[in-house]
């Protein structure tokens, strides 16, 4: 079965080459690269053209800045693949990674799944070991203890499923959780797929990608609204920040809570205010 992987990308010049000669080294060779510009400032469209004149295998769509769950769509309705593997510019991958991700669907045991073995490929900066103090996730990698072996956030799917309950919602940073929703089920853990996400690793990164992380509906509405302002008010980052730089034996976390905070606190506004869902 033919896998077409689709990469959103925005201002992403820094990690997308990496994250396609990573891909380029799979020992699964039968896919697709599919990358989907969101409206990218930089150097990005640049790189991915420039590569695409040594493997021209690799597409580039483009869209208007409408966030990742749109160019997922918009990468979806182009592919030639079975199964569809969506993967961000600032991954890096194991060789046997597609190979493992997309096993258990090659072999009809299930219909759609996720890694656990996902490692935080920039551990040596301090601002990545922030990020993952402040998410409760596990030394080195991008979950807590005890992950279940389900998840509503689908790595890879089967392109029929996806197409059956018409993709994405588009509408913040939660969207890619909208597909398991629609579909009704979770992805199931693929073991041994191995890849490397990049952390956050300055405090201008922690506060762009914390105010994205802001733009999503929340529970309760309007009051969900207000609750999420109120703990991501200063005095409760300064407090939080405090006694967490002291447990952790981390100082430099009290900084990056009070940033990633604001950054939380701004992207609840933006999303109140004008809807924008978009990082």
């Amino acid at each position: 079965m033919k896998v077409s992987i689709i990469i959103p990308t925005y201002n992403e010049e820094e990690v997308i080459l990496d994250c396609l000669e990573s891909l380029g080294k799979q020992t699964h060779k039968d896919f697709e690269i599919i990358v989907v510009d969101d409206g990218s400032k930089d150097k990005t469209v640049k790189y991915v053209t420039n590569l695409q004149k040594v493997v021209p295998d690799i597409k580039l769509l483009f869209q208007r800045h409408e966030g990742p769950g749109a160019a997922r769509n918009n990468g979806a309705s182009v592919v030639k693949g079975n199964i569809l593997v969506f993967v961000d510019a600032d991954m890096t991958f194991d060789k046997d990674f597609l190979k493992k991700l997309t096993e258990p669907i090659r072999k009809d045991k299930v219909k759609g799944t996720f890694s656990k073995e996902e490692y935080v490929s920039n551990w040596n900066n301090t601002w990545a070991r922030c990020w993952n103090i402040n998410e409760g996730w596990e030394k080195k990698r991008r979950h807590p203890k005890n992950y279940p072996d389900e998840q509503p956030v689908f790595r890879s799917i089967l392109k029929e499923e996806f197409d059956r309950v018409g993709g994405f919602t588009p509408g913040g940073y939660t969207d890619d959780w909208s597909l398991g929703k629609k579909l009704g089920y979770m992805a199931e853990n693929a073991p041994s797929a191995k890849f490397y996400h990049k952390n956050p690793s300055s405090l201008s990164e922690i506060f762009k990608h914390a105010k994205w992380v802001g733009k999503r509906r929340y529970k309760l509405g309007m009051i969900g609204y207000i609750i999420a302002l109120i703990r991501a008010s200063l005095p409760v980052s300064i407090l939080v920040g405090f006694v967490k730089s002291i447990f952790y034996l981390q100082p430099a976390f009290l900084l990056f809570k009070i940033v990633y905070d604001f950054g939380i606190f701004v992207g609840v506004v933006e999303y109140m205010i004008l809807g924008q869902g978009a990082k």
